[in-house]
């Protein structure tokens, strides 16, 4: 983690390495770009051999093809997390070639501009933007989960994809935050029901995080109102989040399950601005 007064390093992971996952098996969804291939990437540099699981097929097969290229070992998984046939037929895939699942970290979800970017004031809600924002976010990392532990069978390890939006409301993406609320508790039964066969299940929820993505979405404006929220001078990055899922996924974690692990640069700690920033707002309307 990072912890000097300067942004961390976003460069890729480099080189397998004696680590934490030798042996082992672990299967990273989402892993086309951002977050998840930054999680393969690590799993796998620390010797894990990884499923990379995505929509796109292209993504997969990059991410893999980048594991590979450092000397890791990926296959690439092309799967509707929504979809039961799919993620069955992707899991069996997976234990086909590699025999076995030992990670699991659920982390696809719906943002793209169809589904995240139309999920906005509750008024003007599109039920089918809710509706796929649950199918993906909520039944898409059940479904992993159901065809996963079955396939683990010494123990293991499973970290879901939650988000501060769980924590705290917002006046947009009321689907998208109910969703990730949802996973924290999904987390707590998923821990209690597998904990007796040696599998654990934690969370983790990031603020915002510096992907290629949100650096081309959002503009200077809205990166600087970011920055105002932390307490850090640094924001997240996917490598800042795949230090903390490799920590829960490996052995260091072993006592802890049924958890949700905030990653977000400070941002919750304080005291909320939204109330104060509105009545602002108010009176300089009123002059």
């Amino acid at each position: 983690m990072s912890g000097g007064p300067t942004s961390p390093s976003t460069g890729p992971s480099t080189g397998p390495s004696a680590g934490r996952f030798d042996g082992r098996v672990a299967l990273v969804t989402g892993a086309g770009s951002g977050i998840g291939a930054a999680c393969a990437a690590r799993l796998a540099a620390e010797g894990a051999r990884v499923g990379v699981l995505d929509l796109r097929a292209a993504g997969a097969k990059s991410t893999a093809a980048a594991i590979r290229a450092h000397g890791g070992t990926a296959m690439a998984l092309t799967c509707d997390v929504s979809d039961e046939k799919q993620v069955e037929e992707a899991v069996a895939t997976l234990v086909a070639s590699f025999g076995r699942v030992d990670v699991l970290h659920s982390n696809a979800a719906a943002l793209d501009a169809a589904v995240y970017g139309r999920d906005r004031d509750l008024d003007s809600l599109d039920v089918g933007v809710w509706d796929r924002t649950m199918e993906v976010n909520l039944r898409g990392a059940m479904l992993m989960v159901k065809h996963t532990a079955p396939a683990m069978p010494d123990g293991g390890a499973i970290v879901l994809m939650s988000s501060v939006s769980a924590l705290v409301g917002d006046e947009v993406h009321a689907a998208y935050g109910a969703s990730k609320a949802a996973l924290i508790g999904f987390t707590r039964y998923v821990a209690t029901m597998y904990g007796s066969r040696g599998v654990r299940c934690n969370a983790v929820a990031p603020a915002l995080v510096l992907t290629q993505t949100a650096q081309r979405a959002l503009s200077q404006g809205q990166l600087a109102d970011k920055a105002a929220e932390r307490l850090l001078p640094w924001p997240c990055t996917p490598d800042d989040v795949a230090n903390l899922v490799c920590f829960l996924a490996s052995d260091e974690a072993r006592c802890i399950t049924g958890q949700t692990l905030t990653i977000d640069s400070g941002t919750l700690a304080h005291r909320p601005q939204h109330a104060v920033q509105r009545r602002r707002d108010l009176n300089d309307g009123l002059h």
